[in-house]
């Protein structure tokens, strides 16, 4: 059994303006770990300062950890949509857009 409560998912601004994807027990703990650049060979780690835009709390583990996998896998406008909690933008950003895209064979038929 865990001995935390809790694990939030973040999301960290660099200072070179990229995002970086995150899980933790202690958000407040994590992110003077982060600004300390204590791991030099951390992504944040030449990206210094880094901020906290985005934190959410989960209770389950299970689902905290696939939240925070699959935020990693989006691109920076799904990211943004998030964080600005577009719930709109977030949809337009998440559909397909390939060549396969059930939508554009439709329009092409």
């Amino acid at each position: 059994m865990s001995l935390f409560k809790y694990l939030y998912v973040y999301i960290l601004k660099c200072s070179d303006k990229t995002y970086y994807t995150g899980i933790t027990n202690n958000p407040e703990k994590r992110i003077i770990e982060h600004n300390s650049g204590v791991n030099k060979n951390s992504y944040t780690a030449s990206r210094l300062p880094v901020e906290m835009i985005y934190c959410e709390k989960f209770s389950d583990f299970n689902l905290a950890i696939r939240w925070e996998k699959r935020i990693k896998n989006w691109n920076r406008k799904k990211k943004e949509a998030l964080i600005k909690e577009n719930w709109n933008q977030l949809e337009i950003a998440a559909e397909c857009k390939n060549e396969t895209s059930h939508k554009i064979y439709n329009e092409i038929s």
